[in-house]
C-alpha cells in the first residue's frame, strides 16, 4: 500500500512550537467559555439568605437576582469570569469563577452606606457632611399602607411634620405642616419637588389632592427639608419646608421585572348613636307640644340611615415595572391601576398611570436623560365638608343629612327610586334632604396630568460640571356636576329644577434650571460650589358654564343648551419667578463643615417696590466623633453637632395681581330700562406688597451608639415669620371692603426627637423606629395694634396666643326649676345655662373666654419590624396628644329644633320629672349657645398599619415572591365622640383648625397582597 506523504514535513521542534501556540491561544478560549452554568447562594453576615441581591457577570450585560432563598443561576459563564454581587446596605463584592460551577458568597453590612448620601436641593450630599435638618423616608415605609398619595405615607414617620387627613374620601385632600403653621391668609403647605418638578397642594377640604395623581409605588425616596439651611436654596418658596421626591430609575445590570398587587375591603371605623324612630317620635311630640306621632313606641327602630349610606367598599392596586440597562444606558418603565371605592355610596377614585425614565451616557463627559409621568384620574365626589351649622349641614352634606334624616322616613319608593322627603309624611320634612338623593348627584373630577423632565449633564473640566434641566407640569381638569330633578319632591319641581355645570381648568408650569457645580478636594479640604439660574412661569385658565331649568334628566349635564337659564364665566392668569442662587459647601478633615447659601428671587405678583427678595443662610457642623479623644471609645459610633440660621420666603401666600388696582364685574345696573353688566374697582393697589419672610435658627445633634445599633437625632428650632399677608377690613366709606397687605407676625419653636434601633440582628431580627415632636405656635402681632380679631362665633385670632384657638361661653348645666334665668342668656327653665364670668348678672360677649387650643401638645409615631426565616411582621402606631376639637356637628345634633334627628343622648333630656343637667328640654326651642361643651379632647393613638408577610419558596422563573396580609386603621384609642379625631372641616386653613363639621369619615381596611420579582 502506498502511503500519502504530507505536502510539508516540519521539523519536530517546529511542530512542538506550533502546538504550544495553539494551546495558548485556542484551547483556553474554548475551554474557558463553555461552563454550562454557575450557581450559588448569597448570604448575610449571619449566614442567612439574601433574596433580591443583584448578581452580574462583570463586563457583560448578563445578570440575575437571587431567589427568596438567596440562590442564583447564570448560564454559559466563562470559566475566568468575575461575578459581582450587590445588595442595598451591604458592601459589594467581586468573586472570580476560576472554573467553579458552584459558589457561596457572603456579604458584609456596610453601615456607612445605609444613609451615606441624601438628596438636597439641586444635588446630593454625604449624610456625614450635611449641616441642615433633613429627614429621609424609604419607599418601603411610604407604601407600607395602601395610600392614595405620598403625603399620607409620611404621616407620623418624620418628626416635625404634622399631617391631617382633611377628608378621608378616596383621593381626598390632606394638610401638611412642617414645623407649625407659618401664615394666616396664605398657604402653609410645603413645596413638593418631584424629580425637579415643583408642585403645590392647596389643602382644600373638598379638593382632589394633586399628590393623588402620582403613584406612590414609583417613589424611590423622600427627603424633607426643614430648617433654613436646607430650604433657603428655594428662597421665596421655602418658608413652609420642602419635600424632595425621587422616583425610581433604571440601573445597569440584569433586567428586573416586578409585579405588585393587592386587593381588600374597607369599612367605616365607627357609627354615631342617633335616636331610633320611637325616640324620635317622642321628641317631635315634645318639641311641638302636639301628637305628631300618636303612638311613638309603636314606631320601633325605624330606618338606620348610616346602614343605608355606608357600605363595605373594595380597594385594589396593580403595578408592573421593568428596569435595567447597561453601563451606557439605563431605563425603567412602569404602569399602575388603582381603584378605591368609597365607604359612602356613589364615591370612588380611579387612577391610571404610566412612568418612563431613560438615562444615556453619550460619552464619558456627556449624559442626557428624561422622565415622564402621566396619569389619568377619575374621582366621583359626594357633597361633604360644609362649614355652616344647622340647616346647611343636613341639606348640603351627605354625612350631615344621614345623621339628621328622620328614622321614621324611608329611602326608596316601592319601585326602587329615590323617595324625596318632601313627598313623605305630608311634606313635613321637606327642609331636610334624603341622603340617598344627595348620593345621586353627579360630582365628578377627571384629571389628566403629565410631569416631564429632560436634562443634559456635561463634565466641562475635572470637578466642574453643568446641568441643564427643562421641566413641565401640564394638567387638565374637567368638572362635571348635575343635580337631578328626580331627587326633588313633586311640589318642589318648577321651571328652574335640574342644575348642571361643566368646567375646564388648565394649568401649565414651565421651569428651566441651569446648574453649575464645582467639586474639588485638596489635602484635608473639600469644597463644592453650586450655582443656579432658574426661570419659572405658571399659566392658569378656566372656563365654566352653569345652567338650571332642564326639561328632564335624560341628558344630565351633557346638553346644557337645553336649560332655561345659563351663565358662563372664564378666567386667566399668569405669574413668573426668576431666581439666582449660590451655595458653598466646605469641609475640613471630614470633621468640620460649613455651608453658605444665598438666593435672589423675583416674583411678578408682588408690589412694584418689592419684586425681588434676598434669602441667605449659613450652617455648620462638627463631627465630634472624629476627634482624637473619641477614637477608641466603644459607645459612640457617630456624634455630630449641627447649627444653622437663615431666611426663607413664602411667595405662594397669595394669588397673582393682588398688588395691582383691580376691576371686576358685579356692579350691574339698569340703563334705558336695559339690565347692563357693570365693571367697578375691586382691589386697592399696594406697591409695597411683599412675600412673607421666615427667619429660623436650628441646633441639632446626631448620635450613633453601639456601632450604629441605636441612632438618635435631636433638633431644636426657633422660627419667626413676619410680613404675614393678612386681609384687612376697610370702612365702607372707602369704596372697598378689604385690602391685602403685610400686617402680622408669628413664631414657631419646638423640639424634635427621632430614634431608630436594631435590637436583634441574628436569625431573628427586630428593628424599631420612634419620633416625637413638640411645636409651640404664637401670634406675635396684628396690624395697627389690634389685640383680637373675630373669625366666627367660636374662633378668634388673639395676639400672644397660637393660631387655632376657640373662644366660647362656659357651659354651666341646665336651668333647673326655680332658678333665675340670667338676662341675655336667651334661655329658660330646662334650657342651657352658661357661666357669668364677670359676675354682672347678665350674659354678654364679655363672658366668653378662651376654651381650647387646636394645636397638639405633641405628636408621635412608632414602628416595629420583625423577621424570622421567611416570615416578617411590622406594625406602625401614630398619635396626637393635647389638642382640642370644636365638634361643630355635635352642636347641631344636640340641638332639638325639630324636624331632624339628634344624638341618642337627648333621650335623657331635661324635664320636670328628669332634672337632667346635660341636655336641654325638648320644648326649649331656639339655638344652643356656643359653649365649651362642644370643645373636646382630640388626643388619639392609632394602629395605622399592621402587616404579616411570608416569602414563598423558590419557583422556576421567579426570583422572589412575597405574600402578605395587612390591616390599616385597625383601631383608634380616643375619647373623642365624633367619627374620627383626625379631622378639619376647613381643610388647609391656618386659622380655623380642628373643627369637625362632618367631613368624609375614616375607613378601616383589610388587604391581601402579592409581590413578585422575575
Amino acid at each position: 500500500m502506498k502511503r500519502t506523504s504530507p505536502l510539508f514535513k516540519l521539523p519536530g521542534c517546529v511542530s512542538i512550537l506550533l502546538l504550544m501556540l495553539f494551546s495558548c491561544f485556542v484551547l483556553p478560549a474554548n475551554a474557558q467559555s463553555l461552563l454550562p452554568s454557575v450557581s450559588g447562594k448569597v448570604l448575610d453576615e449571619n449566614g442567612q439568605a439574601l433574596p433580591g441581591a443583584t448578581v452580574a457577570v462583570k463586563g457583560t450585560s448578563k445578570g440575575t437576582v437571587t431567589s427568596s432563598t438567596g440562590v442564583f443561576t447564570l448560564k454559559e459563564v466563562a470559566s475566568n469570569a468575575t461575578i459581582t454581587v450587590t445588595f442595598q446596605g451591604y458592601e459589594s463584592t467581586a468573586v472570580e469563577v476560576r472554573g467553579q460551577s458552584s459558589l457561596t458568597v457572603s456579604l458584609k453590612p456596610d453601615i456607612s452606606k445605609l444613609n451615606d448620601v441624601v438628596v438636597v436641593g439641586y444635588g446630593t450630599q454625604r449624610k456625614a457632611a450635611s449641616t441642615g435638618s433633613i429627614a429621609s423616608v424609604k419607599s418601603a415605609d411610604i407604601t407600607q399602607t395602601p395610600v392614595t398619595n405620598v403625603a399620607q405615607g409620611l404621616a407620623a414617620r418624620v418628626p416635625g411634620v404634622q399631617i391631617t387627613q382633611n377628608n378621608a374620601a378616596p383621593g381626598g385632600n390632606i394638610s401638611v405642616r412642617i414645623r407649625g403653621t407659618n401664615s394666616i391668609n396664605g398657604s402653609s403647605e410645603p413645596l413638593y419637588i418631584i424629580d425637579g418638578i415643583q408642585i403645590s397642594n392647596s389643602g382644600g377640604v373638598s379638593d382632589v389632592s394633586p399628590l393623588s395623581t402620582i403613584n406612590p409605588n414609583d417613589i424611590e425616596s423622600v427627603e424633607i427639608l426643614k430648617d433654613a439651611s436646607s430650604t433657603a436654596i428655594y428662597g421665596a418658596r421655602g418658608a413652609n419646608g420642602v419635600v424632595l421626591i425621587s422616583t425610581k430609575r433604571g440601573k445597569s445590570g440584569a433586567t428586573r421585572v416586578q409585579l405588585d398587587m393587592y386587593r381588600g375591603i374597607q369599612n367605616i371605623t365607627k357609627e354615631l348613636s342617633m335616636m331610633n324612630a320611637a325616640e324620635f317620635g317622642k321628641l317631635e311630640n315634645d318639641i311641638y307640644n302636639s301628637a305628631i306621632y300618636p303612638d311613638p313606641a309603636s314606631l320601633g327602630q325605624g330606618t338606620n340611615w348610616q346602614d343605608i349610606i355606608y357600605r363595605q367598599a373594595s380597594i385594589q392596586n396593580y403595578q408592573a415595572s421593568v428596569s435595567g440597562g447597561s453601563d451606557k444606558t439605563q431605563f425603567s418603565l412602569s404602569g399602575n391601576f388603582f381603584d378605591q371605592e368609597g365607604i359612602i355610596i356613589s364615591s370612588d377614585f380611579k387612577r391610571y398611570s404610566l412612568r418612563a425614565t431613560l438615562d444615556h451616557n453619550i460619552s464619558s463627559r456627556f449624559k442626557v436623560g428624561t422622565s415622564i409621568v402621566s396619569s389619568y384620574t377619575i374621582n366621583n365626589n359626594i357633597p361633604t365638608g360644609v362649614s355652616s351649622i344647622d340647616g346647611p349641614l343636613v341639606t348640603q352634606s351627605i354625612v350631615g343629612a344621614t345623621l339628621g334624616a328622620p328614622p321614621t322616613l324611608v329611602p326608596y319608593r316601592n319601585d326602587g327610586s329615590v323617595y324625596p322627603f318632601a313627598d313623605q309624611f305630608n311634606g313635613r320634612y321637606r327642609e331636610i334632604a334624603n341622603p340617598v338623593g344627595l348620593a345621586n348627584i353627579l360630582n365628578r373630577n377627571t384629571i389628566k396630568r403629565t410631569l416631564a423632565n429632560v436634562y443634559a449633564d456635561a463634565k466641562i473640566l475635572t470637578g466642574l460640571s453643568y446641568r441643564a434641566s427643562f421641566n413641565a407640569d401640564v394638567s387638565n381638569t374637567l368638572n362635571d356636576y348635575y343635580s337631578p330633578i328626580y331627587i326633588l319632591g313633586k311640589a318642589e319641581v318648577n321651571a328652574n329644577s335640574g342644575t348642571a355645570s361643566k368646567g375646564n381648568v388648565n394649568t401649565t408650569s414651565w421651569l428651566h434650571e441651569s446648574i453649575l457645580t464645582y467639586d474639588h478636594a485638596f489635602g484635608d479640604h473639600t469644597i463644592k460650589f453650586t450655582g443656579v439660574y432658574a426661570i419659572q412661569s405658571n399659566l392658569y385658565n378656566d372656563n365654566s358654564i352653569f345652567a338650571n331649568g332642564f326639561p328632564n334628566d335624560a341628558t344630565s349635564n351633557e346638553a346644557v343648551q337645553l336649560a332655561v337659564n345659563r351663565t358662563v364665566s372664564s378666567n386667566r392668569n399668569k405669574e413668573a419667578l426668576n431666581s439666582y442662587m449660590g451655595r458653598i459647601n466646605y469641609g475640613y478633615a471630614n470633621k468640620y463643615f460649613l455651608d453658605i447659601t444665598a438666593r435672589y428671587d423675583g416674583a411678578s405678583k408682588f408690589g412694584e417696590n418689592h419684586k425681588w427678595g434676598f434669602f441667605p443662610a449659613i450652617a455648620g457642623a462638627w463631627r465630634i466623633i472624629e476627634e482624637p479623644f473619641l477614637q477608641n471609645n466603644k459607645v459612640f459610633s457617630d456624634l455630630k453637632l449641627r447649627a444653622s440660621y437663615g431666611q426663607t420666603g413664602n411667595a405662594g401666600a397669595i394669588a397673582p395681581y393682588q398688588s395691582l388696582a383691580l376691576e371686576g364685574s358685579g356692579s350691574n345696573y339698569q340703563f334705558n330700562h336695559i339690565y347692563t353688566v357693570g365693571i367697578s374697582p375691586t382691589g386697592i393697589p399696594n406697591a409695597d406688597l411683599r412675600w412673607e419672610k421666615s427667619t429660623q435658627a436650628n441646633v441639632g445633634l446626631d448620635i450613633g451608639l453601639l456601632q450604629d445599633r441605636l441612632n438618635i437625632v435631636v433638633d431644636y428650632y426657633n422660627k419667626k415669620t413676619k410680613d404675614l399677608l393678612f386681609v384687612k377690613n376697610l370702612p365702607l366709606s372707602s369704596g372697598y371692603s378689604s385690602v391685602t397687605g403685610n400686617f402680622a407676625s408669628i413664631r414657631n419653636k419646638g423640639i424634635e426627637v427621632a430614634a431608630d434601633a436594631r435590637l436583634l440582628t441574628g436569625k431573628f431580627k427586630w428593628n424599631v423606629n420612634a419620633n416625637i415632636s413638640v411645636n409651640r405656635n404664637q401670634l406675635l402681632s396684628l396690624e395697627g395694634g389690634t389685640n383680637e380679631y373675630v373669625l366666627n362665633p367660636y374662633s378668634v385670632l388673639r395676639v400672644g396666643q397660637p393660631l387655632g384657638i376657640f373662644k366660647t361661653y362656659v357651659f354651666n348645666g341646665i336651668y333647673q326649676t326655680g332658678e333665675t334665668v340670667l338676662a341675655g342668656s336667651g334661655s329658660r327653665t330646662g334650657g342651657v345655662k352658661v357661666a357669668d364670668l364677670n359676675k354682672d348678672n347678665q350674659i354678654t360677649g364679655a363672658d366668653q373666654t378662651i376654651s381650647g387650643n387646636a394645636n397638639p401638645s405633641y405628636i408621635f409615631g412608632f414602628s416595629s419590624n420583625f423577621s424570622y426565616g421567611r416570615f416578617d411582621l411590622s406594625f406602625f402606631l401614630s398619635g396626637v396628644q393635647g389638642n382640642k376639637i370644636f365638634n361643630l356637628s355635635r352642636y347641631t345634633f344636640e340641638n332639638g329644633l325639630g324636624g331632624r334627628n339628634v344624638v341618642s343622648g337627648v333621650v335623657n333630656r331635661w324635664s320636670p320629672t328628669n332634672p337632667n343637667n346635660e341636655y336641654a328640654s325638648g320644648f326649649q326651642g331656639g339655638r344652643l349657645p356656643v359653649s365649651d361643651r362642644f370643645v373636646e379632647d382630640g388626643s388619639y393613638i392609632r394602629m395605622k398599619n399592621i402587616t404579616l408577610g411570608y416569602k414563598l419558596p423558590a419557583i422556576k422563573y421567579i426570583t422572589n415572591a412575597r405574600l402578605y396580609i395587612s390591616s390599616n386603621n385597625l383601631f383608634t384609642i380616643t375619647n373623642y365622640s365624633g367619627y374620627d379625631p383626625e379631622v378639619n372641616s376647613f381643610g388647609g386653613s391656618n386659622t380655623l383648625i380642628g373643627v369637625d363639621n362632618l367631613v368624609y369619615p375614616m375607613a378601616r381596611s383589610f388587604l391581601v397582597g402579592l409581590q413578585v420579582g422575575l
